[in-house]
């Protein structure tokens, strides 16, 4: 049974034509131009997005309870599901309050770390994610160059007795712990195509990096990716609103072409 908050990102998706997350990743001089200028972006591109992804570049400024809370308000008003981009990745105790405190503040979704592992670690964020209906997406390999150096690396796996690429690990255990997504870098398709042969289409693919990091958006939706994250390419454009809106066309031009292979 699909948690409530795959089901939001669907309805949004079908609502708006929309397979575009926006990574509101504001940089400004202080809190009220931070504030401001996240609020601008998001009335002027609303329309182009299924979703916004908000961390710290927020967080820390505009504080949880205060000017994030405000940011999320409006998004719902929107119909639009928020994700919060903390990486959660800490004992079980310490990451119980981070779901719920993120989750209170309106946060449909959170993104973890399965490095902490499950009992006495990540288990607890999907007993609250599970109580307060919110979802939980999985940091599998993420977009930067040194991704490799943690996500990349061989390890023994005990399950299967078998050494194995880390992200591998980290994409069964997606399925296994029912997770709602799973984090994999646009700048590593051949990593996207080997964790979508695990997930097929039980679990979306969330792709960051397209844009300044050089994630390409076809390839990405080739290899398996189901929603692309783009930050900087929307945010510090001269015109945030005519950028997203181009960036869905082409997402959904790209995705008409690969059903014509098909």
């Amino acid at each position: 049974m699909p948690r409530e908050f795959r089901l939001l990102m669907e309805k949004s998706e079908k609502k708006r034509n929309s397979r575009l997350i926006l990574a509101l990743d504001v940089v400004e001089e202080n809190p009220e131009k931070i504030f401001s200028r996240s609020m601008s972006i998001i009335e002027s591109v609303h329309e182009y997005i299924c979703a916004i992804k908000i961390n710290h570049h927020l967080i820390l400024p505009l504080g949880l309870f205060n000017g994030v809370k405000r940011i999320i308000e409006r998004a719902r008003e929107l119909e639009l599901p928020t994700i919060v981009d903390c990486k959660a990745n800490d004992i079980g105790s310490t990451n119980r309050i981070i779901a719920e405190n993120y989750f209170r503040a309106g946060f449909d979704a959170l993104i973890a770390n399965p490095f902490v592992g499950w009992e006495d670690g990540l288990q607890p964020i999907f007993e609250v994610a599970d109580k307060m209906g919110r979802g939980v997406i999985l940091l599998i390999y993420m977009s930067h160059k040194a991704a490799w150096e943690g996500y990349g690396q061989n390890v023994y796996d005990p399950t299967s007795g078998r050494v194995e690429p880390q992200y591998i690990i980290f994409a069964k255990k997606a399925l296994s712990w029912n997770a709602d997504g799973a984090i994999v870098g646009a700048t590593y398709p051949e990593k996207i195509r080997k964790i979508y042969g695990i997930l097929g289409d039980s679990i979306p693919i969330y792709s960051p990096g397209v844009g300044v990091q050089g994630g390409d958006i076809e390839t990405a939706i080739l290899a398996g990716s189901y929603y692309l994250i783009v930050g900087r390419l929307i945010v510090e454009a001269d015109n945030p609103a005519r950028t997203a809106k181009i960036i869905r066309d082409r997402i959904n031009n790209s995705l008409k072409r690969i059903k014509k292979l098909i």
